[in-house]
Protein backbone atom coordinates (compact mmCIF):
# COMPACT_ATOMS: atom_id res chain seq x y z
CA UNK A 1 0.00 0.00 0.00
CA UNK A 2 1.70 3.43 -1.28
CA UNK A 3 1.66 6.06 1.90
CA UNK A 4 0.37 9.18 0.66
CA UNK A 5 1.35 11.26 3.16
CA UNK A 6 4.76 10.92 2.46
CA UNK A 7 6.82 13.64 4.28
CA UNK A 8 7.45 15.51 1.62
CA UNK A 9 7.84 19.32 3.20
CA UNK A 10 11.65 18.95 3.80
CA UNK A 11 12.71 19.03 0.32
CA UNK A 12 9.84 21.44 -1.16
CA UNK A 13 11.90 24.92 -0.07
CA UNK A 14 14.42 23.87 -2.07
CA UNK A 15 12.73 22.64 -4.79
CA UNK A 16 10.60 25.97 -5.32
CA UNK A 17 13.62 28.08 -5.25
CA UNK A 18 14.17 26.08 -9.32
CA UNK A 19 10.93 28.73 -9.74
CA UNK A 20 12.45 32.14 -8.58
CA UNK A 21 13.03 32.90 -12.35
CA UNK A 22 9.51 32.79 -13.65
CA UNK A 23 10.06 31.63 -17.01
CA UNK A 24 8.53 29.41 -20.08
CA UNK A 25 8.73 26.44 -17.95
CA UNK A 26 6.38 27.04 -15.27
CA UNK A 27 2.63 27.53 -16.08
CA UNK A 28 1.01 27.91 -13.61
CA UNK A 29 -0.76 31.65 -13.60
CA UNK A 30 0.35 31.80 -17.05
CA UNK A 31 -2.81 31.43 -19.58
CA UNK A 32 -4.12 27.97 -20.55
CA UNK A 33 -2.85 25.99 -23.11
CA UNK A 34 -3.48 23.32 -25.71
CA UNK A 35 -4.16 19.55 -24.56
CA UNK A 36 -1.47 17.05 -26.21
CA UNK A 37 -4.61 14.29 -25.25
CA UNK A 38 -7.29 16.42 -27.34
CA UNK A 39 -4.85 16.91 -29.93
CA UNK A 40 -4.44 13.06 -29.90
CA UNK A 41 -7.64 12.74 -30.25
CA UNK A 42 -7.99 15.28 -33.10
CA UNK A 43 -5.68 13.11 -35.15
CA UNK A 44 -7.35 10.29 -35.32
CA UNK A 45 -10.30 12.19 -36.48
CA UNK A 46 -8.57 13.21 -39.29
CA UNK A 47 -7.75 9.73 -39.99
CA UNK A 48 -11.27 8.95 -40.27
CA UNK A 49 -12.13 11.99 -42.06
CA UNK A 50 -9.79 11.58 -44.70
CA UNK A 51 -10.14 7.48 -45.18
CA UNK A 52 -14.25 7.23 -43.68
CA UNK A 53 -14.34 4.04 -42.10
CA UNK A 54 -10.83 3.07 -41.41
CA UNK A 55 -11.25 2.86 -37.63
CA UNK A 56 -14.23 0.28 -38.65
CA UNK A 57 -15.72 1.95 -35.76
CA UNK A 58 -18.46 3.60 -38.06
CA UNK A 59 -20.98 1.71 -40.40
CA UNK A 60 -20.89 3.36 -43.39
CA UNK A 61 -23.21 3.19 -46.71
CA UNK A 62 -23.54 5.19 -49.39
CA UNK A 63 -26.94 6.42 -47.64
CA UNK A 64 -25.21 7.48 -44.50
CA UNK A 65 -21.24 8.53 -46.09
CA UNK A 66 -22.02 12.21 -45.52
CA UNK A 67 -23.88 12.17 -42.54
CA UNK A 68 -20.91 10.83 -41.18
CA UNK A 69 -18.75 12.71 -42.71
CA UNK A 70 -20.49 15.69 -41.64
CA UNK A 71 -20.49 14.46 -38.25
CA UNK A 72 -16.57 13.94 -38.20
CA UNK A 73 -15.59 17.21 -39.62
CA UNK A 74 -18.07 19.39 -37.39
CA UNK A 75 -16.12 17.45 -34.38
CA UNK A 76 -12.74 18.16 -35.59
CA UNK A 77 -13.67 21.65 -36.50
CA UNK A 78 -14.90 22.91 -32.93
CA UNK A 79 -11.97 21.03 -31.08
CA UNK A 80 -9.45 22.14 -33.44
CA UNK A 81 -10.72 25.87 -32.90
CA UNK A 82 -10.66 25.46 -29.28
CA UNK A 83 -6.87 24.12 -29.46
CA UNK A 84 -6.13 26.71 -31.67
CA UNK A 85 -7.63 29.42 -29.85
CA UNK A 86 -5.88 28.79 -26.78
CA UNK A 87 -2.44 28.38 -28.92
CA UNK A 88 -2.41 31.83 -30.07
CA UNK A 89 -4.04 32.69 -26.27
CA UNK A 90 -1.01 31.33 -24.93
CA UNK A 91 1.78 32.64 -26.83
CA UNK A 92 0.22 35.99 -27.32
CA UNK A 93 1.84 37.72 -30.45
CA UNK A 94 -0.60 40.78 -29.87
CA UNK A 95 0.73 41.31 -26.61
CA UNK A 96 -2.89 41.88 -25.24
CA UNK A 97 -3.49 42.04 -21.49
CA UNK A 98 -5.21 39.14 -19.41
CA UNK A 99 -8.83 38.28 -20.04
CA UNK A 100 -8.50 39.88 -23.52
CA UNK A 101 -9.32 36.72 -26.35
CA UNK A 102 -12.13 37.83 -28.89
CA UNK A 103 -9.00 38.30 -30.87
CA UNK A 104 -7.13 35.21 -30.60
CA UNK A 105 -10.92 33.09 -31.07
CA UNK A 106 -11.65 35.16 -34.35
CA UNK A 107 -8.00 34.30 -35.57
CA UNK A 108 -8.41 30.78 -34.79
CA UNK A 109 -12.09 30.33 -36.25
CA UNK A 110 -10.65 31.93 -39.75
CA UNK A 111 -7.30 29.39 -39.61
CA UNK A 112 -10.12 26.54 -39.40
CA UNK A 113 -12.17 27.61 -42.18
CA UNK A 114 -8.77 28.20 -44.51
CA UNK A 115 -8.22 24.42 -42.97
CA UNK A 116 -11.46 22.70 -44.14
CA UNK A 117 -11.71 24.98 -47.91
CA UNK A 118 -8.15 23.47 -47.99
CA UNK A 119 -9.05 19.72 -47.40
CA UNK A 120 -10.57 18.26 -50.79
CA UNK A 121 -6.80 19.41 -52.22
CA UNK A 122 -5.19 17.73 -49.24
CA UNK A 123 -7.12 14.37 -49.43
CA UNK A 124 -6.15 14.17 -52.94
CA UNK A 125 -2.54 13.80 -51.97
CA UNK A 126 -3.12 11.87 -49.53
CA UNK A 127 -4.87 9.09 -51.42
CA UNK A 128 -2.07 9.63 -54.04
CA UNK A 129 0.58 8.72 -50.64
CA UNK A 130 -1.65 5.96 -50.34
CA UNK A 131 -1.46 4.77 -54.18
CA UNK A 132 2.89 5.62 -54.07
CA UNK A 133 2.90 2.78 -50.66
CA UNK A 134 1.03 0.25 -52.60
CA UNK A 135 2.89 0.56 -56.23
CA UNK A 136 6.06 1.18 -54.00
CA UNK A 137 5.65 -1.80 -51.73
CA UNK A 138 5.48 -6.01 -53.40
CA UNK A 139 4.03 -6.85 -50.15
CA UNK A 140 1.48 -4.69 -49.86
CA UNK A 141 -2.03 -6.12 -51.48
CA UNK A 142 -3.59 -3.29 -51.54
CA UNK A 143 -4.36 0.73 -51.31
CA UNK A 144 -6.61 -0.28 -48.03
CA UNK A 145 -4.43 -2.43 -46.46
CA UNK A 146 -1.62 1.02 -47.09
CA UNK A 147 -4.30 3.36 -45.79
CA UNK A 148 -4.88 1.50 -42.44
CA UNK A 149 -1.85 -0.20 -41.35
CA UNK A 150 1.11 2.02 -43.18
CA UNK A 151 3.00 4.52 -40.21
CA UNK A 152 3.88 5.82 -43.31
CA UNK A 153 0.87 6.77 -44.75
CA UNK A 154 -0.40 8.03 -41.49
CA UNK A 155 2.73 10.43 -40.47
CA UNK A 156 1.99 11.95 -44.19
CA UNK A 157 -1.27 12.29 -44.25
CA UNK A 158 -1.16 14.17 -40.63
CA UNK A 159 1.84 16.03 -41.76
CA UNK A 160 0.04 17.93 -44.27
CA UNK A 161 -2.58 19.27 -41.63
CA UNK A 162 0.32 20.27 -39.51
CA UNK A 163 2.27 21.90 -42.48
CA UNK A 164 -1.08 23.66 -43.08
CA UNK A 165 -1.48 25.38 -39.94
CA UNK A 166 2.51 26.03 -39.87
CA UNK A 167 2.11 27.82 -43.01
CA UNK A 168 -0.65 29.95 -41.41
CA UNK A 169 1.59 30.52 -38.62
CA UNK A 170 -0.48 28.60 -35.90
CA UNK A 171 2.08 28.60 -33.25
CA UNK A 172 2.28 25.33 -30.53
CA UNK A 173 -0.58 23.26 -32.22
CA UNK A 174 1.30 22.19 -35.67
CA UNK A 175 4.71 20.98 -33.18
CA UNK A 176 1.82 19.15 -31.18
CA UNK A 177 0.40 17.08 -34.06
CA UNK A 178 3.71 16.06 -35.76
CA UNK A 179 4.88 15.24 -32.38
CA UNK A 180 1.88 12.82 -31.78
CA UNK A 181 2.43 11.03 -34.98
CA UNK A 182 6.01 10.76 -34.40
CA UNK A 183 5.73 9.38 -31.20
CA UNK A 184 3.05 6.54 -32.65
CA UNK A 185 5.23 5.76 -35.96
CA UNK A 186 8.50 6.47 -34.99
CA UNK A 187 8.67 8.93 -38.02
CA UNK A 188 10.11 12.16 -37.22
CA UNK A 189 8.67 14.94 -39.88
CA UNK A 190 9.16 18.55 -38.59
CA UNK A 191 5.57 20.46 -39.98
CA UNK A 192 7.45 23.12 -41.49
CA UNK A 193 9.00 20.03 -44.23
CA UNK A 194 7.44 21.17 -47.85
CA UNK A 195 7.02 17.85 -49.38
CA UNK A 196 5.51 16.72 -52.51
CA UNK A 197 3.15 14.48 -54.02
CA UNK A 198 3.06 10.87 -53.76
CA UNK A 199 6.17 10.37 -51.34
CA UNK A 200 6.65 6.75 -50.33
CA UNK A 201 8.18 6.19 -46.67
CA UNK A 202 9.43 2.38 -46.27
CA UNK A 203 9.11 1.06 -42.95
CA UNK A 204 9.57 4.05 -41.38
CA UNK A 205 11.34 3.52 -38.28
CA UNK A 206 13.42 6.23 -37.37
CA UNK A 207 12.95 8.60 -40.09
CA UNK A 208 13.95 12.29 -39.45
CA UNK A 209 12.88 14.67 -42.23
CA UNK A 210 14.10 18.40 -40.53
CA UNK A 211 12.31 21.56 -40.95
CA UNK A 212 13.46 23.59 -43.94
CA UNK A 213 13.80 19.99 -45.94
CA UNK A 214 11.81 20.04 -49.26
CA UNK A 215 10.87 16.95 -51.37
CA UNK A 216 9.42 16.87 -54.68
CA UNK A 217 7.26 14.44 -56.38
CA UNK A 218 7.55 10.69 -56.25
CA UNK A 219 9.76 10.36 -53.76
CA UNK A 220 11.19 7.05 -51.85
CA UNK A 221 12.48 7.37 -48.61
CA UNK A 222 13.26 4.11 -46.27
CA UNK A 223 13.93 3.49 -42.50
CA UNK A 224 16.41 5.06 -40.81
CA UNK A 225 16.77 8.18 -43.13
CA UNK A 226 18.45 11.37 -42.02
CA UNK A 227 17.20 14.74 -43.90
CA UNK A 228 19.27 17.01 -41.43
CA UNK A 229 21.45 20.34 -40.22
CA UNK A 230 24.84 20.11 -40.91
CA UNK A 231 25.32 23.27 -39.04
CA UNK A 232 23.46 25.67 -37.39
CA UNK A 233 24.11 29.35 -38.19
CA UNK A 234 24.22 32.14 -35.71
CA UNK A 235 24.26 35.80 -35.20
CA UNK A 236 27.19 38.07 -33.81
CA UNK A 237 25.95 37.76 -30.69
CA UNK A 238 26.19 33.40 -30.85
CA UNK A 239 22.22 33.23 -31.15
CA UNK A 240 20.64 30.81 -33.28
CA UNK A 241 19.47 32.15 -36.57
CA UNK A 242 16.11 30.70 -36.82
CA UNK A 243 14.22 29.90 -39.95
CA UNK A 244 17.21 29.84 -42.46
CA UNK A 245 17.67 26.91 -45.03
CA UNK A 246 19.62 24.53 -43.25
CA UNK A 247 18.43 21.15 -44.73
CA UNK A 248 18.38 19.06 -48.28
CA UNK A 249 16.11 19.79 -51.31
CA UNK A 250 15.19 16.53 -52.83
CA UNK A 251 14.15 16.40 -56.54
CA UNK A 252 11.60 14.69 -58.11
CA UNK A 253 11.69 10.85 -57.86
CA UNK A 254 15.00 10.35 -55.97
CA UNK A 255 15.21 7.26 -54.08
CA UNK A 256 16.98 6.85 -50.55
CA UNK A 257 17.73 3.66 -48.99
CA UNK A 258 17.91 2.94 -45.44
CA UNK A 259 20.10 4.74 -42.93
CA UNK A 260 21.47 6.86 -45.32
CA UNK A 261 22.20 10.94 -43.97
CA UNK A 262 22.07 14.04 -45.86
CA UNK A 263 23.35 16.96 -43.84
CA UNK A 264 22.62 20.63 -44.93
CA UNK A 265 21.42 23.19 -47.73
CA UNK A 266 22.38 21.22 -50.58
CA UNK A 267 19.79 19.56 -53.55
CA UNK A 268 20.18 16.02 -54.68
CA UNK A 269 18.83 15.77 -58.40
CA UNK A 270 15.93 14.33 -59.92
CA UNK A 271 16.33 10.93 -60.47
CA UNK A 272 19.28 10.26 -57.95
CA UNK A 273 19.73 7.25 -55.99
CA UNK A 274 21.19 7.19 -52.53
CA UNK A 275 22.87 3.89 -51.66
CA UNK A 276 21.94 2.93 -47.52
CA UNK A 277 24.62 3.86 -45.30
CA UNK A 278 25.74 6.86 -47.48
CA UNK A 279 27.00 10.24 -45.38
CA UNK A 280 26.23 13.24 -48.14
CA UNK A 281 26.74 16.83 -47.65
CA UNK A 282 27.19 17.83 -50.84
CA UNK A 283 24.95 18.40 -53.29
CA UNK A 284 24.36 15.50 -55.84
CA UNK A 285 23.46 16.21 -59.86
CA UNK A 286 20.45 14.28 -61.33
CA UNK A 287 20.60 11.08 -62.66
CA UNK A 288 23.70 9.82 -60.16
CA UNK A 289 23.95 6.71 -58.22
CA UNK A 290 25.95 7.60 -54.83
CA UNK A 291 27.07 4.34 -52.45
CA UNK A 292 29.96 3.47 -50.32
CA UNK A 293 32.33 1.01 -51.38
CA UNK A 294 31.34 -2.35 -51.52
CA UNK A 295 32.69 -3.24 -48.18
CA UNK A 296 35.33 -6.44 -46.99
CA UNK A 297 33.55 -9.83 -46.20
CA UNK A 298 35.87 -12.07 -44.05
CA UNK A 299 35.51 -15.74 -43.91
CA UNK A 300 37.19 -17.72 -41.30
CA UNK A 301 36.26 -21.27 -40.19
CA UNK A 302 35.39 -21.47 -36.15
CA UNK A 303 37.06 -24.58 -35.12
CA UNK A 304 35.38 -26.84 -32.49
CA UNK A 305 37.31 -26.97 -28.89
CA UNK A 306 38.38 -30.29 -27.80
CA UNK A 307 37.61 -30.94 -24.24
CA UNK A 308 40.38 -33.08 -22.49
CA UNK A 309 38.93 -35.93 -20.96
CA UNK A 310 39.16 -34.75 -17.02
CA UNK A 311 36.56 -31.71 -18.16
CA UNK A 312 34.19 -33.68 -19.80
CA UNK A 313 30.76 -34.50 -17.40
CA UNK A 314 29.50 -37.87 -17.08
CA UNK A 315 26.86 -38.29 -19.48
CA UNK A 316 24.10 -38.98 -16.35
CA UNK A 317 25.49 -35.15 -14.51
CA UNK A 318 25.18 -33.63 -18.11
Amino acid sequence: MIDATFPVEAYIDRYMQSFDRMGQSNFISFRAIPSITEIESIVEDFMELFFPGRSGQETLSAQNMREVVTCIMRRIATRLEQQLFLGWYQENPQELPDGVSEPYREVAHEAVCRLLDELPQLRMMMKEDAKSAFAGDPAATSIRETIISYPGVKALTIHRIAHFLYSIKAPLIPRMISETIHRTTGIDIHPGAAIGRGLFIDHGTGVVIGETSVIGDNVKIYQGVTLGALSFPKDACGALIRGAKRHPTLGDRVTIYANATLLGDITIGENTIIGSNAWIKDSIPPNTLVQMEEPKIVLREIRKRVLPDECKKPADLA
